[in-house]
C-alpha cells in the first residue's frame, strides 16, 4: 500500500489517538541522543514497523548516508538508509508512532508531504520531535533540556528549563516546513531538546540521552531501566578523571561552571529582574566557541 513516497502496510493498522515521537538525522542529533532514545523506546514496547521509503533513493545521495554491510549467520547483508515509521502500542492511549527521519538530499518539499499525508492517514494528533545539540555548557552540571510546545516555552515541566538558554539563528532543516504544515491542520508540535557539552563531542551521550526520555516521561511515563541515567553517570565520572591530567581543560570547565551558573540564576529570578550577561562573559563565550569549532 502506498501513501505518498511511503510504502505502507495493508491493511493499515488501528492506532488509539496516534502521537509521533520523531528524530531528525544527522539534524539536531548532536551525541546520537535522539537515535537513542528511540531505541531504547522501541525495544521498550517492542515497536513494530509499519511504513517506510519505497525508494530512497529518490530523496538521499548514498554517497552522503552510506548502506552498511554486515555479516549475519554467514550471510551478507546489505542495510540501506531510510526514514521509517514504528508502531508501539501502549497500554492505555494514545500509541505512538516511532518516526527516524533523515533530512533529504533532493525533491524536499515532496518529502515532506508525504510525511504529512502519511501523518494524516494514520490520524495524527501530537508531533514530538527529540535532538540534542552542542552547547557552552560544563558536564558537572545537570544538563539543560528546553522545550516547546506548538512553538512556546514549557511551564512547570519537570526537568525542562520554561526560559529559552540562547537564541539561535542561522541555518536550519527544511523539516520545519512539517510543523508548519501540521499545526495548520490542527497537529499539536511539541519537542525537547538536551544541550551538551561541545568540548566533548561523544559520538554516543548517555547522560544526554537519559535527559531526554526524563524529560519525555513527562508526558508517556517510563520505568527508570528505559532513561538508563546511571550509564551516563559513569561516562562523564570517567571523562572528568581523564580531565583532571589536564590543566587546561580543568580551565575551560570552571569558566563553563561559572556561566552555567550565572545564567541559571538569571533564569530563577522573574521574568522582569533578567539582566544581560556582563560583556567579558559574553566574548568568553564567543571566543569559546570559535575555538571549539576550530578544534
Amino acid at each position: 500500500m502506498r501513501i505518498g513516497a511511503f510504502e505502507v502496510v495493508d491493511p493499515l493498522p488501528e492506532v488509539r489517538d496516534a502521537h509521533v515521537i520523531s528524530i531528525l538525522h544527522p539534524w539536531i542529533d548532536a551525541g546520537n541522543v535522539g537515535t537513542l532514545s528511540l531505541t531504547r523506546l522501541e525495544q521498550h514496547f517492542g515497536a513494530k514497523q509499519i511504513a517506510n521509503l519505497a525508494t530512497p533513493g529518490v530523496f538521499f545521495d548514498f554517497t552522503r548516508y552510506r548502506p552498511v554491510t554486515r555479516n549475519i549467520d554467514g550471510k551478507r547483508t546489505l542495510t540501506i538508509p531510510n526514514t521509517t515509521i514504528s508502531l508501539a502500542r501502549r497500554p492505555e492511549p494514545p500509541d505512538l508512532l516511532l518516526c527516524r527521519i533523515y533530512e533529504p538530499h533532493a525533491f524536499a518539499e515532496a518529502y515532506v508531504e508525504s510525511l504529512v499525508d502519511l501523518f494524516k492517514a494514520l490520524n495524527v494528533k501530537r508531533q514530538c520531535r527529540l535532538g540534542g545539540m552542542w552547547d557552552a555548557v560544563p558536564h558537572t552540571r545537570p544538563l539543560l533540556v528546553t522545550g516547546t510546545l506548538d512553538g512556546k516555552p514549557m511551564n512547570d515541566i519537570k526537568g525542562v528549563t520554561t526560559r529559552r538558554w540562547g537564541q539561535y539563528e542561522g541555518p536550519t532543516t527544511i523539516l520545519g516546513l512539517l510543523n508548519n504544515k501540521l499545526e495548520a491542520q490542527g497537529v499539536e508540535t511539541m519537542s525537547f531538546m538536551v544541550h551538551l557539552p561541545q568540548y566533548l563531542q561523544i559520538e554516543e551521550d548517555f547522560t544526554g540521552t537519559a535527559r531526554l526520555l526524563e524529560a519525555l516521561g513527562n508526558f508517556y511515563p517510563l520505568p527508570a531501566r528505559v532513561a538508563q541515567p546511571e550509564m551516563g553517570l559513569e561516562q562523564y565520572e570517567e571523562l572528568s578523571a581523564q580531565m583532571e591530567r589536564n590543566p587546561e581543560a580543568k580551565r575551560l570547565v570552571r569558566r563553563l561552571e561559572a556561566h552555567y551558573d550565572t545564567r541559571t540564576a538569571e533564569q530563577e529570578k522573574p521574568q522582569g529582574n533578567v539582566t544581560p550577561l556582563p560583556p567579558g562573559i559574553e566574548q568568553f563565550l564567543a571566543e569559546q566557541g570559535r575555538r571549539l569549532e576550530e578544534g
